[in-house]
């Protein structure tokens, strides 16, 4: 596929069909095995080499239920290619095959390092399952869509079921690598503006070495028949001991839709359907379900077609016992009135723009769009369907609008609910429980089956293991050889750009207040961001901000209820947001305190759009207090959710906190205090919601004046200029001063070790210190150091050795914040004992030329990350909120440019100074936190959360 020259990035994919027959994993484990060395790059790791040194926009691999897709992406075409060629040969002739010990290592294998101790299981995908096997949410998912399609290989976890892992053989894994991982079985996708002749000619090259293969026909999808009955699944999940637990529960109603594939018109229909049923907070299947109070957030994701045959899903989680059944007829009754009574004109309308904005401003984000369009289309071609049909939006789009227009949308989407949803008797009902011992039984299962193995074992067999666990750690940590390293192609300082990426920017004035305006190319979108300043906010408010934010967005005005006013926003806008950001100003002790709002529009809605911004920042009226509480029990049940699933950054946040006032106010937000905060919250409601409801009020005239005011705008210059009389009008309507609070915001939690003790069997385990306390003076060289300690020492040691799934650090120069961080991590001391040892990895570090130039380069592409026009401009207010100069920008490439390892041993002692006075704050199993304080007392705060 060729693109018009808007779009840099260069898209290769291939993907396989990959049906298990089992939840051992093997899909999973394969897409991890068959990126450590090939034929071509006889190395340990590949992709880790690509990793550091290419200026990839993005690379990595999926494993789906069915499906295994490798895709990389890069603005430079020669990098491009070097990124094809690893990959292909990744895939056809990986090394794995012929060596058990990456098996092992990406799988699972019996650890044993003396044979008086007891065995562990050890694998990076193993403990990444465990994780996935501690979120309720994951666990819901996988059963739904198991009990879903028991017939066909939906049936089965191609991810991995923790307690099958370990069932899987090399054997298995081999055989599945030469059946589905054949050109015969391959779907193989480009997008870009490079040369056509020059893909087929990369291809040829891999292609021509095979002959035919029977593969197709083996990795066909059946579809699943429909149930003639509805089935119903009880299910447990671990929980903590705190709160309720009789009020945990989690219920989900799913249907599979069909069991034909169904045309394009109709899939797009369906897709509005889910968007006007449940895509906005004033949807009225979501909105009805959570104003019930039966439970606290929403479960399911709707409409979803990645898999031969769509499915709908919908429920809630932190349901009480006995609410479960109501659920379930509230679920079913709010169907039929809307097959009765249709949806509001003006819902339609709202979703209808919503999503035909979408559809043509295709903002992926960070994502590259080529990719993007890649997995829409192998949602079909995977299934031997045509790959372009489902890019092909804009005639069934037409169709459907003209079918609305003549049939109304009674019409259109009563017949779909009654006869994919209500009719349909291919329904599951997924029930959650709670259950306390559910991890401790887990582990105990676990270590009863290690010991049962251990005394299978002879003397001999156990000196064996303890060799075999020996010899493969030694491997895990010896270095490639320089000649084996050469094989992986690296672009050379010459072709990367000596100065950085260019915005424009013209700073003006309208109405006395600042306004930045970027001149792009973004289709006749207009973007902009309003930022008003914090500072003035009382800090005993500050817990409140992100309620008061979805406040203004979700709460009525005078004239409108808030159904009203979300549907106007969806009619007229491109969406908007209001959020509040924090960071720390390097050279500064005050931090950056700022409220954005954010929204998008087509050049004639600009008017709109600010129009509305103003009616959400002076309009809303904060009386509705059982909507508030909605809020409330939403964000608590995310910020649970996120502390099994997100640790690393909940235990990120925590040590920011502990180090500066930045890094508090973020924690205060977002992080265990803001949990504890919504806890505490949730009661305080119904006892005191008057002076709630006030303090909202007055959090409103604190921060929302036009002194201290900025507005980003982002568009061409004819949008630019016509935008200017519509923000005139609106910031004339701001009131002029805010009502000051004048509070330092300088607070931090005490800096001391702590354990975040949650249901869940893998840990994340973080360390963190200030290294310009330490009187480290910052250099570009600590972009690049930072990035190879990621990639090299925490890479091979945590993960690769250690099986977590993930450890890096991050250095955060605007603060000086050196963190190091884990995820999904069987260990704990072990992993802090690592973070201590860089200072001693920097020192003993030796790089020739190609390892540094590779590491240079791979920073500048972390640097240089392809942007969209609206990333652009947005990034460009960042700088210029925290001061960061075109001059500074140039010198920090420079020094990045000219970075030497006399610049990684010197930066051993900025990091030696964490090992000594750092803060160390673990997301981790009850268990574990209290084997590593027994080993050594390293946690004296121990915080129970869930």
């Amino acid at each position: 596929m060729s693109v018009s020259n808007d779009d840099e990035n260069k898209v290769f994919g291939i993907v396989f069909r990959t049906p298990p027959k089992n939840s051992t994993g093997i899909p999973h484990i394969l897409e991890h095995s068959v990126l450590c060395g090939s034929r071509k790059y006889p190395l340990k790791e590949p992709f880790v080499e690509l990793l550091k040194g290419s200026l990839h926009t993005f690379l990595n691999a999926f494993t789906y239920p069915d499906r295994t897709c490798y895709p990389v992406a890069s603005t430079n075409t020669k990098d491009f290619y070097n990124l094809v060629d690893v990959y292909l040969d990744a895939v056809f002739f990986p090394k794995c095959v012929e060596d058990f010990q990456t098996f092992q290592q990406e799988g699972w294998h019996y650890e044993l390092d003396n044979p008086d101790e007891e065995i562990t299981y050890k694998g990076v995908v193993f403990n990444e399952m465990k994780g996935v096997y501690s979120q309720p949410d994951n666990i819901m998912g996988r059963v739904s869509q198991q009990a879903l399609s028991p017939e066909n290989t939906y049936g089965v976890d191609s991810g991995g079921d923790p307690n099958e892992i370990p069932k899987l053989t090399f054997e298995e894994f081999k055989e599945f690598h030469s059946k589905y991982y054949h050109p015969s079985n391959a779907r193989i996708w480009f997008y870009g503006d490079d040369d056509p002749k020059e893909r087929l000619r990369v291809l040829s090259e891999y292609l021509d070495q095979f002959e035919a293969s029977t593969a197709p026909n083996e990795s066909k999808i059946w579809p699943q028949r429909l149930f003639k009955e509805p089935v119903r699944v009880i299910e447990k999940f671990p929980a903590g001991q705190e709160g309720d637990l009789t009020k945990k529960y989690m219920v989900c109603i799913n249907w599979l839709l069909s069991e034909e594939p169904l045309d394009v018109e109709t899939e797009l229909t369906l897709g509005f359907l889910d968007h006007l049923l449940l895509g906005t907070p004033a949807s009225p299947l979501r909105r009805i379900l959570l104003e019930s109070g039966l439970g606290d957030a929403i479960v399911g994701g709707g409409v979803e077609d990645e898999l031969l045959q769509p499915q709908f899903s919908i429920g809630l989680k932190g349901v009480s016992e006995d609410n479960i059944q109501k659920v379930e007829e509230l679920v079913m009754q709010t169907l039929k009135n809307l097959v009765e009574e249709g949806f509001a004109s003006d819902a339609v309308e709202a979703s209808m723009n919503t999503i035909e904005f979408a559809l043509r401003e295709n903002n992926t984000g960070s994502f590259p769009r080529g990719l993007s369009l890649m997995l829409r289309s192998i949602a079909k071609w995977i299934y031997d369907m045509d790959p372009f049909e489902p890019l092909k939006y804009e005639q069934p789009l037409q169709q459907l609008k003209s079918r609305i227009a003549e049939e109304g949308s009674k019409a259109v989407f009563s017949p779909l609910i009654e006869n994919f949803i209500l009719k349909n008797t291919h329904r599951v009902t997924v029930e959650m429980q709670p259950d306390p011992e559910k991890a401790s039984r887990d582990e105990a299962a676990e270590k009863e089956i290690l010991k049962q193995v251990k005394s299978s074992m002879t003397q001999e067999d156990l000196a064996e293991l303890a060799r075999a666990t020996k010899e493969l750690k030694e491997k895990q940590e010896t270095p490639d050889p320089p000649e084996a390293l050469k094989a992986v192609p690296c672009l050379s300082l010459q072709d990367i750009p000596k100065n950085p990426i260019h915005i424009p920017m013209e700073v003006g004035e309208i109405n006395g207040v600042k306004v930045l305006q970027h001149d792009l190319f973004t289709n006749d979108v207009v973007y902009s961001e309003v930022v008003f300043d914090m500072g003035s906010m009382k800090k005993e408010h500050l817990q409140l901000l992100p309620l008061f934010c979805q406040s203004l967005l979700e709460m009525g005005t005078k004239d409108m209820d808030f159904v009203q006013l979300n549907q106007l926003i969806g009619r007229k806008t491109g969406g908007i947001s209001v959020y509040p950001f924090t960071s720390s100003v390097r050279g500064k002790e005050d931090p950056l305190t700022r409220i954005i709002v954010r929204g998008k529009a087509m050049a004639p809605r600009v008017e709109d759009l600010f129009n509305l911004m103003y009616t959400i920042l002076q309009d809303v009226q904060f009386t509705e207090q059982q909507r508030f509480k909605q809020f409330v029990c939403q964000s608590k049940a995310r910020m649970e959710n996120r502390l099994r699933g997100s640790g690393h950054g909940i235990a990120a946040a925590r040590m920011d906190a502990k180090l500066n006032a930045a890094g508090w106010i973020g924690e205060q937000l977002g992080g265990v205090s803001y949990l504890e905060y919504l806890r505490d919250l949730e009661t305080k409601i119904d006892q005191d919601w008057d002076s709630i409801s006030s303090s909202l009020e007055e959090m409103r005239k604190s921060l929302f004046s036009k002194k201290g005011c900025l507005i980003n705008l982002t568009s061409d210059w004819k949008n630019l200029e016509k935008s200017s009389q519509h923000i005139a009008k609106f910031l004339d309507s701001l009131p002029s001063n805010p009502s000051l609070g004048n509070d330092p915001w300088l607070s931090r939690l005490p800096s001391v070790n702590e354990a975040i003790v949650v249901p869940t069997q893998v840990n994340y385990v973080g360390k963190a210190g200030n290294l310009y306390q330490s009187g480290y003076q910052l250099n570009g060289s600590a972009y690049v150091i930072s990035k190879h300690i990621s990639n090299t020492w925490l890479w091979d040691r945590v993960r690769v050795s250690g099986g977590a799934y993930g450890g890096f650090c991050d250095f955060d120069t605007h603060s000086g914040v050196f963190s190091y961080l884990s995820y999904r991590d069987p260990n704990l001391l072990k992993t802090l004992e690592v973070y201590d040892e860089t200072a001693k990895f920097l020192r003993e570090l030796e790089m020739d030329d190609d390892a540094l130039t590779k590491a240079i380069i791979g920073t500048i592409g972390d640097v240089d990350a392809y942007q969209l026009p609206d990333a652009k401009g947005y990034s460009s207010l960042m700088r210029y909120l925290l001061g960061i100069t075109d001059e500074e920008r140039q010198q920090r490439r420079e020094e990045i440019l000219s970075t030497s390892l006399k610049d990684f041993k010197e930066f051993a002692d900025a990091v030696e100074s964490i090992k000594d006075n750092g803060v160390v704050v673990a997301v981790a199993s009850p268990d574990d936190v209290e084997a590593a304080n027994k080993e050594k007392p390293v946690f004296p705060e121990v915080k129970k959360c869930l």
